[in-house]
């Protein structure tokens, strides 16, 4: 290429000076560059064909941080793209399945304010407390504008008394409550033994198990167990929250196509179109399908690995939230108080006795009692208050999800109630 000269002649004749000159020749570099640049060495798009038959590895949420598989993008914007590109392509929804679960997964995480990249539930529960209140936060928000929500609604609330528990069973103390409630449930299990035998089998697994290693619970086993709650709760939300987005956004047909790509079976589409009736009886059993999904089939073999870890120690701590647990839905009891713990019609050494004692006979951790729990307790009363109280439970809706799980740190609780229930353990004669 022919060089310069020093002094290049101007279109009006005038010399260019120096300043001129590199302006010139920055000019000419740009350009030359510009020319230079091909598509082919510009950064291509993403190749959606990367993004296909994708396995769900991580879709219950115990594999780490991000989404349902870590070689998909997180940004919503990207993964509706690919999308797109799929439909138009023509690809079958069950091979884009893994991507449209993701897009509909970072979009939700998006509005709710958590950045799906890198909410980790096994980082604890101190760097996890913000996801939690947004999470909860946006259930109770698409109640307060979708009455048909229920199971938002009744999500919001009583996850957001769970994990006030959470906070609670993380703190360092939370090992000496259980060390104080040691010996109380070994008194209780040693009264029962003098009243009817040390062969009674009556007591709970639970009571028995913290009462045999209340004592000797460490932090390591509360890290744990908060762990697995936390990626509990991570899963019922990247199952059932994406589902709500759909609907809010798209509609039945954007339900339709996650259900053609295999992401739930048909009854759960039927839920979702009986919700869509927005008719009281539609609602109610559309609402009732989702929360058997949540409990019933996307936690429930979770809810067992945590009772059964390390033998007595699961069955104590399962048992203890039992015991504490509250939810905030107006006419439900506790935990404690559905089917207290009751003796009726033994009889000891010629006697008919009938004790009741105010212990949980359940565990939450099990399925069937705890459905038992939901169906007699939860879904009728929460319907009712949508039916016939809902200004007042707009009002509870409307309480921010962080205040609502400082309002719900129960685990202090569980020592006294468990002292009333030696001091009222006593046998009636009839």
């Amino acid at each position: 290429m022919p060089t310069l000269p020093a002094r290049t002649p101007a279109v009006t004749g005038r010399p260019v000076s120096s300043r001129r000159l590199a302006a010139l020749l920055v000019a000419c570099v740009v350009a030359l560059t510009g020319a230079l640049v091909t598509p082919a060495t510009a950064d291509a798009a993403p190749d959606v064909g990367e993004y296909l038959d994708l396995p769900l590895v991580n879709r219950d949420a115990a594999h780490g941080p991000g989404g349902v598989n870590p070689a998909l993008p997180t940004d919503p914007k990207v993964l509706g793209t690919l999308l797109a590109e799929a439909r138009s392509e023509g690809v079958a929804p069950t091979s884009y399945r893994a991507l449209l679960l993701q897009y509909w997964l970072a979009d939700t995480t998006r509005a709710a304010g958590i950045d799906l990249a890198s909410w980790n539930p096994r980082a604890g529960v101190s760097a996890n407390r913000a996801n939690l209140a947004k999470s909860y936060q946006y259930y109770k928000d698409l109640q307060l504008k979708h009455r048909e929500l229920q199971w938002a609604g009744m999500g919001g609330l009583v996850g957001a008394d769970f994990g006030g528990g959470l906070l609670d069973f993380e703190l360092a103390t939370g090992v000496y409550e259980f060390s104080r409630m040691a010996p109380v449930a070994h008194a209780i299990v040693g009264e029962t033994n003098r009243l009817f035998g040390p062969a009674y089998r009556g007591l709970p697994d639970g009571l028995r198990a913290l009462a045999r290693v209340g004592a000797t619970i460490t932090a390591a086993d509360l890290r744990h167990v908060q762990a697995s709650i936390l990626v509990m709760q991570k899963n019922i939300f990247s199952d059932l929250m994406p589902m709500h987005r759909a609907y809010v956004t798209g509609g039945l047909p954007a339900l339709r196509e996650m259900r053609a790509a295999g992401l739930f079976p048909a009854d759960v589409m039927t839920a979702w179109e009986q919700i869509a009736t927005k008719t009281p009886d539609g609602i109610a059993a559309g609402n009732a399908r989702l929360l058997r999904r949540e409990q019933g089939e996307v936690i429930d073999e979770q809810w067992d690995a945590v009772r059964g870890y390390r033998g007595d120690v699961g069955e104590a701590m399962t048992y203890a939230s039992t015991l504490a647990g509250s939810p905030s839905v107006a006419g439900v009891p506790p935990l404690r108080s559905y089917k207290p713990l009751r003796i009726d019609a033994a009889t000891v050494a010629g006697r008919t006795v009938r004790v009741t004692v105010p212990l949980p006979s359940w565990n939450w951790s099990v399925f069937d009692e705890r459905w038992d729990y939901i169906v007699h307790e939860l879904l009728p009363k929460y319907r009712f208050q949508i039916e016939n109280r809902w200004p007042a439970l707009r009002r509870e809706l409307r309480i921010p999800s962080d205040v609502q799980m400082e309002q719900h740190r129960p685990i202090r609780t569980i020592v006294p109630t468990l002292e009333s229930a030696l001091a009222t353990l006593k046998v009636e004669t009839t």
